[in-house]
């Protein structure tokens, strides 16, 4: 992934409507394991309707998601960020907001990938569709990751 040029990876737009599942305000990147663990067992708990493998697979991506969006939040966002998982007919709608109103998520470009930063594009690859808004002063970045 070393090379690409900048694009409309995340652009900018509203998410569809989703039910409320879980949601965290976090501080530190310290909270995240326990976030990754209560995500987890809220996602066997509630299966997604795909067989064993498939499901694992989900909790799996759906965990990596929300783990890469809060930290990148919690990194390079400052202040308060908010964390959600909600669920769509279809899909899972992973939003994490932060107080960086005024900086779009920018995946890294020309970085040896070895050197990391390459989370929002394989958020991107995972995801149905993605993308960014800005709504009483905070940033809010977000993905559809496809149930079963």
């Amino acid at each position: 992934m070393t090379g690409q040029a900048a694009g409309p990876v995340w652009p900018s737009a509203s998410p569809p409507p989703a039910a409320p599942a879980l949601s965290w305000h976090l501080r530190d990147v310290t909270e995240l394991p326990g976030v990754r663990a209560q995500l987890r067992r809220h996602a066997a708990a509630h299966p997604a309707g795909a067989d064993d493998d498939t499901a694992g697979d989900l909790r799996d991506q759906l965990v990596l998601a929300l783990d890469e969006m809060a930290s990148n939040a919690l990194r390079h966002g400052g202040g308060r960020v908010h964390a959600a998982v909600r669920v769509t007919p279809d899909a899972y709608l992973i939003e994490v907001s932060d107080e960086a109103a005024t900086v779009p998520p920018s995946p890294a470009v020309g970085r040896d990938p070895s050197e990391g930063g390459l989370g929002l594009y394989l958020i991107a690859e995972m995801a149905t569709a993605h993308g960014w808004y800005v709504q009483n002063g905070h940033k809010h970045v977000w993905a559809l990751l496809r149930r079963g």
